[in-house]
């Protein structure tokens, strides 16, 4: 059962990962730095999308409406870092 939670863990430091890239990749492409038209760009950045979207999309139906600011990968980042914590807080019930 150890090797599960080992398991999940790697799971969700991989989230974490996608995560800050994409909103690291977003700032980037806001202010002009990386161009979308570029296909590598427009590569990682539709990929990245696909990947989040089903994840983001319950997050900002709870959230209410900031205009343009986007709140959800904050609130996944803080769910990801509560379910790492709850893993590793109570880890020792299963080995």
């Amino acid at each position: 059962m150890g090797s599960l939670i080992l398991v999940l863990l790697f799971i969700l430091k991989i989230v974490w990962f996608i995560v800050i890239v994409h909103v690291i990749m977003s700032w980037l492409i806001s202010f002009n730095v990386l161009n979308r038209h570029q296909p590598l760009v427009s590569n990682i950045w539709y990929g990245l999308e696909r990947l989040l979207e089903p994840i983001y999309g319950p997050i900002r139906r709870v959230l209410p409406n900031m205009g343009g600011l986007d709140l959800s990968p904050l609130v996944l980042i803080v769910i990801l870092y509560a379910l790492q914590t709850v893993l590793v807080r109570n880890a020792y019930m299963f080995m």
